[in-house]
């Protein structure tokens, strides 16, 4: 049975996360874990990704925008999103695995501040581009506490009380 990576960067313009994610250590880690097949959202990014099925991963695909990414979300059996809360937070409230990358260029100390609370109530994890396949090595997935009911209000305190609200 195939598992699918989706990863969202937003409309947002992350082009290293694009590249870090189609390299081919990364791929063939991807694979190991079990997953076949990498759907790509890159937003405002004008490169265009490398599609070539390669290092285990038999379909390898991606897009720009699209009016909303619920669908791609929720058939994922893994989510890598940038750190935007949007993405974060839908990814969360689909039950889905989470690693969440920080664009260390263009984020704001409250998108860090998020994914650090989130990843310290074991809801997901964080990295940067440079240690995500480290990441994707000692992962654990089954110690992921998904979220119960819901928990908007909770996570909407939480992004108020880091922007200072």
């Amino acid at each position: 049975m195939s598992k699918k990576v989706f990863v969202t960067v937003g409309t947002t313009k992350f082009d290293k996360l694009i590249e870090t994610i189609t390299k081919d250590e990364v791929l063939k880690e991807l694979s190991r874990r079990g997953y076949d097949h990498l759907i790509l959202q890159i937003g405002a990014s004008t490169i265009d990704p490398n599609c070539t099925p390669r290092c285990g991963m038999k379909k390898v695909e991606f897009f720009r925008l699209k009016p909303s990414i619920q669908e791609y979300m929720r058939s994922a059996d893994l989510v890598i999103s940038h750190a935007g809360a949007g993405s974060c937070l839908e990814a969360l409230e689909a039950g889905r695995h989470l690693i969440v990358v920080t664009n260390e260029l263009l984020m704001d100390n409250h998108q860090l501040e998020l994914a650090e609370q989130l990843g310290k109530d074991n809801h997901l994890y964080h990295c940067t581009c440079e240690d995500l396949l480290e990441t994707l090595r000692v992962m654990d997935l089954g110690r992921l506490v998904p979220l119960v009911g819901d928990n908007s209000e909770k996570i909407a305190r939480t992004i108020d009380r880091l922007m200072g609200v």
